[in-house]
């Protein structure tokens, strides 16, 4: 059956053969059909709304039916949406009638014909615009929910631990906790140094068994109440709770920094062995609560010195030294 609702744009300079295009299709018992008499007035009224079915004049003045196809095509682009383009002709060349394929023009109607073909290509037009906006519809539900997806993940897929959305969320936790329970928080960065150079010498998949062999040792040698996050590609953070902050230092953590760095991980390419250096940013709740931005910049240039000096950096948001 027919969408007797659907949207149609007759577009023609001539008012005779806009008003016999209009006639019949309202014989047909189609509602929705709205008249412009040239190519900027049809896309002022496609703006207002827009339409399912455009059936134009091919050869109309200042603006050809072409022409208008290509306005309608970036207006379709812009606005998610897909016109159903017909040219009414006379014009019957091969030559032309693929140069307005190549434009964008969905359909012809002969003028010569047009009473017999009208109805049935506008009911074929139909079905077509339908699917097509279906689609676009359901794809642009699809691209949202993904973003809406992304934006809520948490997860590393490659190595199942939080990421840095979660680790930031984690420390703003921590940092508030020690600052209404007293001690001290805790935010450890270990980098992997030589990072750079195996990726050099081994191929995607050996690097992503690296990462989840690299995931599982730190997770074994935390304390079950830390949290562990992958916060980049080949860096980790730990964020901790230390109530009395005596006890956050690197001597709490220099079991991690051993077991990382003096045993060799197992991948299918054999052992390999990684350089890790580690820096500890450490917040005491005495000397006033900072924000995460300023944690993780002590923390990121803590490692930067933990690299050069190959020793666990100790630091805090405003002074730095090494430990």
């Amino acid at each position: 059956m027919p969408n007797l609702d659907l949207s149609i744009l007759v577009v023609d300079d001539a008012k005779f053969s806009s008003m016999v295009v209009g006639r019949t299709l309202k014989n047909a018992g189609y509602r929705d059909i709205r008249v412009a008499n040239n190519a900027d007035a049809a896309l002022r009224l496609m703006e207002q709304r827009p339409v399912s079915v455009l059936i134009a004049d091919w050869l109309m003045p200042e603006m050809d039916g072409l022409q208008l196809t290509d306005q309608v095509r970036q207006q379709d682009e812009q606005n998610n949406h897909y016109t159903y383009v017909i040219l009414l002709t006379a014009r019957e060349s091969v030559e032309a009638l693929a140069e307005a394929f190549d434009r964008g023009v969905d359909d012809f109607i002969y003028k010569s014909d047009m009473t017999k073909q009208l109805i049935p290509r506008v009911f074929a037009a139909d079905r077509m615009a339908d699917r097509q906006n279906t689609l676009l519809r359901a794809n642009a539900l699809l691209v949202e929910n993904n973003r809406e997806l992304e934006s809520s993940n948490i997860i590393d897929l490659e190595t199942g631990l939080t990421n840095n959305k979660y680790a930031r969320q984690r420390l703003q936790k921590t940092l508030r906790h020690a600052e209404s329970r007293g001690g001290a928080t805790a935010y450890v960065m270990c980098g992997i140094r030589n990072w750079q150079d195996l990726k050099r010498q081994h191929p995607r998949s050996i690097m992503a068994e690296l990462s989840v062999g690299i995931a599982r040792r730190l997770s074994s040698l935390i304390r079950p109440i830390d949290t562990l996050c992958r916060v980049g590609d080949n860096q980790f953070a730990i964020v901790s709770y230390f109530p009395d902050s005596d006890h956050c230092s690197p001597k709490a953590f220099r079991r991690i920094f051993d077991g990382i760095n003096h045993k060799a991980l197992k991948t299918t390419a054999g052992f390999i062995s990684v350089e890790a250096g580690m820096a500890l940013c450490k917040s005491d709740a005495q000397h006033g609560t900072p924000s995460v931005q300023e944690v993780e910049r002590c923390a990121v240039q803590a490692l930067i010195d933990a690299y050069e000096t190959r020793r666990f950096t100790e630091s805090t948001p405003s002074e730095p030294e090494s430990a």
